[in-house]
């Protein structure tokens, strides 16, 4: 296996002065040795994947260095446009290193490794989106060696080409790495706390919509340990960052349900301006669960830090916003908001983590599709 402190020390060599990109599981144990050995206006944990490639534009165009810029593959979707837009040889002709964790993996011998239903498409079609998007790409695992010179060439390359090349990981190809925790205050609820309040309260006619994630998990096994069945849930477990346009979409088209939207904060951060559609939503409530973290791909700290996110979706159009750190203002609050037709959100701080024995969906992510539907259409 790879150590990552060997891994951070190459990138420093090889003088790559700016390292920026949304957390992958996979790479959790790089991703959190750049965080700790990184000066913080050198690593930036970006709001979306696209956007990391934006900034590693902004570098090259201000110091003439390649930056180097990690993500899931999911995260491959995000980067089509300015990557063919912009950092293309046939356009601007901007050098940078991708890192790419390959979930749902193609073996050698063809065979898809095993993983979420959300990464199965992804896995497949990874390699064949670098060749159609004309990107050098070196596949690693945990037997490569000479990582140093096999970066050294991927930088060599990116800058003869002026343009992106590319780094894809297979599972298991990092040491771990002990990452420092965040401090936390320990007075507030769990994630998993804070959901159950809410499934609590809500009429039993009310969709729920999850985001990716724990929290979609927990929402699954909190109904199953209430014998409650899962149709009224839609468990968004890929697309991050989608989860609150799907509730819009659902509110918009029934506009006499109330729409119940389970987010967080990494989330909501990838496509901020999506609230000022939801916004418009007088019968969605907007639950955004803020535990400063990417908590479901190793805990790495996002900008929940430092937001009131209340406060931004005020600005962007919700007409009932507010703030709790305990599950009693929760449960007040929501009662309130289902009292009138108000297009709400409610930022809950929590703390981080969940249950070891967290399980995950036993159902399909058509079952889930197909159950909803009649769920929606059986309470019209």
């Amino acid at each position: 296996m790879i150590e990552p402190l060997q891994f951070v020390d190459a990138l420093e060599k090889l003088n790559i002065r700016f390292v920026t990109g949304v957390p992958d599981s996979l790479l959790k144990n790089v991703c959190g040795c750049i965080n700790s050995r990184l000066p913080s206006d050198r690593h930036i944990i970006a709001t979306n994947e696209g956007s990391a490639v934006g900034l590693a534009i902004g570098h090259y165009l201000a110091t003439g260095c390649p930056a180097f810029v990690y993500m899931q593959n999911s995260g491959l979707c995000n980067v089509i446009n300015p990557v063919t837009s912009l950092a293309d040889p046939k356009v601007f002709g901007v050098p940078m290193v991708l890192m790419i964790g390959w979930r749902g993996e193609i073996l050698e011998e063809g065979k898809q490794l095993r993983d979420e239903p959300q990464h199965v498409k992804q896995g497949e079609i990874t390699v064949s989106q670098l060749e159609i998007l004309d990107i050098p790409y070196r596949i690693i695992d945990s037997s490569t060696k000479m990582i140093v010179q096999i970066l050294d060439e991927l930088i060599q390359l990116a800058k003869l080409r002026s343009g992106p090349v590319a780094i894809v990981i297979r599972k298991n190809t990092f040491a771990p790495f002990k990452i420092e925790p965040l401090r936390q205050d320990a007075s507030l609820p769990t994630r998993e706390e804070a959901i159950r309040a809410v499934l609590e309260i809500i009429p039993e006619d009310s969709p729920v919509i999850s985001t990716t994630g724990m929290a979609s998990r927990e929402v699954f096994e909190l109904r199953k340990a209430r014998q409650q069945g899962h149709h009224r849930d839609f468990l968004t477990v890929g697309g991050l960052g989608h989860a609150s346009q799907i509730a819009a979409g659902i509110a918009m088209a029934q506009p006499q349900r109330c729409v119940i939207c389970i987010d967080g904060d990494g989330s909501v951060l990838m496509h901020t301006g999506a609230l000022a559609i939801s916004a418009d939503c007088d019968n969605l409530i907007h639950i955004l669960i803020n535990n400063e973290a990417h908590d479901s791909v190793g805990g790495q700290p996002t900008k929940g830090r430092e937001l009131n996110f209340s406060e931004i979706a005020r600005q962007l159009g919700y007409r009932n916003v507010n703030r709790v750190f305990k599950i009693y203002d929760l449960q007040l609050r929501l009662k309130e908001a289902l009292t009138y037709r108000q297009s709400t959100l409610i930022e809950v701080k929590c703390k981080r983590g969940s249950r070891r024995d967290l399980g995950r969906p036993d159902r399909t992510p058509l079952q889930n599709k197909n159950d909803f539907m009649e769920f929606l259409r059986r309470e019209k």
